[in-house]
């Protein structure tokens, strides 16, 4: 097959597929894991001695109402392992040296899986996913609200459920919000065929589709990379490796995919009648997700509060990387929800545990309140006395009156990154000092700082006394400098290795935690040979806007090796019957839908069908595919048409993060 033909595949088009080839840097040979130093053991004993971190009493209100406790593994169609629920049974005990015992003990809390009576008619099943299911028991049936985030996860858990339940159907499917965790299991528990077929109630908030199939696709692939480093995809589950995310254990990585909404909250508040259950619904938008809303059950005398609340301080700024939260609104509707949540007896959310009693709601709520007010209201304080983002993370601390609230420690978010968070999301990158304005690319400032500090064995010398001192911080600063410049230098390597391992062993965030634990693997083994797998996302793909893909497409464009072309291509989807046009003008590719009948000059087009756009997208067909599918047909120049696509990218995320290998 020719090259021309080749690079007419979409995967290819698109940049989504995975790639075989990494291209990784070479590992380090003889690199473990390393036992926690003498700086670190002490940090975490002081943890242990300034914090009430007693577990016993609130394991009992993680396991109040256990009805019963799943075991084993969840595995998809091809036997590639979804969920774990043994994966973390070395949680016992007392903290090990190499974890923080604050962070120990959230972890610990997390791992209690199991189907819970929340009270009269609400349950949960928690442990099987990174979120919450939640069951209302409806008239007809059950109401699932938030099927987790992959459909084997889900299947998992509603069968699960029936077992103790009884053999019930879904009567209606509520999705608090555009998160995938929280939706994405969606045809684990409903199929599409029977949604429509028994005319089952969907309901979510006001503008969900758009945020649900955006959010991640314009720069998913960037995403993936480093929510592979967040979540601690690739690290064993140990004592040394993963322990949680804070949020819950870890991710279900399967099929995803969503039903379309029935019916959108488009009110602040309204009162919707669900399979004979009062629910009002209460639109939080713009808190912890774009498209959120929490929902009050007064008959039951319950309150869900989504993913606004959680046992956890959160993300106003998410290391994987998204848009910035709003940490002035998040208070204010958290100081909406105490007079929404009426005599409400509970309060249930979509991660961890619910809190029972009014007044320990009220103070839950309160301190919840005012952690993203005391974030806010002091980091907007110290920017207007001239303090850089850096410098407020420094010396911003929590008073004393939240800090002794475990709830709001920063398992999942920290204080740390969202002070950066809110300085950004007022001021942006800039600090405003001239030296910053147009800084050295990293690789190019740290030749210059290895040169200034006499050289490699200087520098690494200086690495190493930091490292020794327990000084973590300074050493791996000081080995990235020489690691940028020389990546192949292997003892630069191993000590910013050796630093990111005892950082990780003293962070309280699960998420800094493994950051720093998968910067040590990599810098050790080198990059994973596999990038994004959007196969896993076809069902949630089906309802992305064309426009939408064809945006992330432009994104794909080597403005380099555009120059001076205009070429012009018809797209036309012979199924859905939309057509458009793409053309390439100022080195920028654009595109818009034709109208009706409208007839307008290409140099070649493309005639296929959505289904095996999907299919292309998602690497499920290649080029021989789209060469002999009775699905295409190819118009105008053939050559043309190879040009035009191959001028477009195809990151196969594995790009360098630790080192500036490309």
């Amino acid at each position: 097959m020719s090259n021309a033909l080749r690079v007419l595949a979409l995967p290819l088009l698109l940049g989504l597929a995975a790639c075989d080839q990494s291209g990784s840097s070479a590992p380090v040979a003889g690199g473990v894991a390393g036992k926690a130093s003498e700086q670190t053991r002490a940090a975490n004993a002081d943890v242990a001695a300034r914090y009430s971190l007693d577990i016993e009493a609130e394991l009992k209100n993680v396991r109040r109402g256990l009805i019963a406790s799943p075991s084993g593994q969840v595995r998809d169609s091809e036997g590639n392992l979804v969920w774990d629920f043994e994966g973390f049974s070395f949680l016992q005990g007392q903290a090990p040296d190499t974890v923080n015992p604050s962070l120990w003990r959230q972890a610990v809390l997390n791992n209690q899986a199991g189907l819970f009576k929340v009270t009269e008619g609400i349950w949960q099943l928690r442990g099987f996913d990174l979120a919450n299911l939640t069951l209302v028991q409806g008239k007809s049936g059950l109401i699932v609200i938030d099927p987790l985030t992959a459909r084997e996860t889900a299947e998992y858990a509603i069968a699960f459920a029936r077992k103790h339940l009884g053999n019930q159907s879904v009567s209606a499917v509520i999705f608090t919000h555009s998160h995938v965790d929280h939706f994405g299991g969606a045809l684990g528990v409903l199929s599409a065929e029977e949604a429509r077929a028994r005319q089952v109630p969907v309901i979510a908030p006001s503008g969900f589709m758009e945020e649900a199939t955006s959010e991640n696709l314009m720069m998913g692939v960037a995403m993936a990379r480093r929510a592979t480093y967040m979540y601690g995809k690739l690290l064993p589950r140990s004592p040394e490796g993963a322990v949680d995310t804070g949020l819950g254990k870890a991710v279900g990585f399967g099929h995803m995919g969503v039903l379309p909404p029935t019916r959108l909250v488009s009110q602040p508040s309204e009162e919707v009648e669900v399979d004979g259950v009062r629910f009002v619904f209460h639109s939080v938008p713009g808190s912890e997700a774009p498209a959120e809303m929490t929902f009050a059950l007064p008959d039951l005398k319950a309150f869900g509060g989504a993913e606004l609340l959680s046992q956890t301080m959160h993300n106003l700024y998410t290391l994987r990387g998204a848009k910035v939260r709003d940490s002035l609104k998040w208070s204010d509707y958290i100081e909406a929800t105490r007079a929404q949540i009426g005599d409400a007896e509970v309060l249930f959310n979509q991660h961890h545990w619910p809190i029972w009693g009014g007044q320990s709601i009220d103070e839950f709520l309160v301190a919840q309140r005012d952690v993203y007010r005391y974030m806010h209201d002091q980091t907007v304080r110290l920017m207007n006395e001239g303090y850089t983002a850096p410098e407020i993370a420094e010396m911003l601390k929590l008073p004393e009156s939240l800090e002794r609230h475990l709830h709001v420690h920063g398992y999942y978010g920290t204080l740390k990154h969202n002070v950066r968070g809110i300085y950004q999301f007022y001021l942006g990158w800039f600090d405003a000092n001239p030296a910053n304005l147009d800084p050295l690319p990293p690789v190019e400032a740290a030749k210059g700082y290895v040169a200034l500090a006499g050289g490699p064995d200087k520098l690494l010398s200086a690495a190493r006394e930091a490292y020794a001192r327990g000084d973590y911080r300074w050493s791996a600063e000081l080995s990235k400098q020489l690691v940028y410049a020389d990546p192949g230098n292997r003892d630069a390597r191993e000590i910013q290795a050796q630093a990111f391992e005892q950082m990780g062993y003293v962070a309280e965030s699960a998420p800094w935690r493994n950051f720093y634990l998968t910067g040590a693997q990599e810098l050790r083994q080198g990059r994973p040979k596999e990038g994004v797998t959007p196969v896993m996302m076809l069902d949630l793909l089906a309802h992305t806007e064309t426009e939408l893909f064809l945006d992330v497409m432009a994104t794909k464009l080597r403005a380099e090796d555009a120059k001076d072309l205009g070429l012009r291509i018809a797209l036309n989807f012979s199924d859905s019957g939309e057509r458009y046009l793409l053309w390439l003008e100022n080195s920028v590719l654009h595109h818009r839908r034709l109208a009706e009948g409208e007839e307008v000059a290409t140099d070649a087009g493309l005639t296929l069908t959505k289904g095996f756009f999907l299919q292309m997208v998602s690497g499920q067909a290649g080029a021989k595919d789209l060469l002999t599918s009775s699905e295409v047909s190819l118009q105008g120049s053939t050559l043309d048409l190879a040009k035009f696509f191959g001028l477009l990218g195809k990151p196969d995320g594995t790009f360098p993060i630790v080192t500036r290998e490309f």
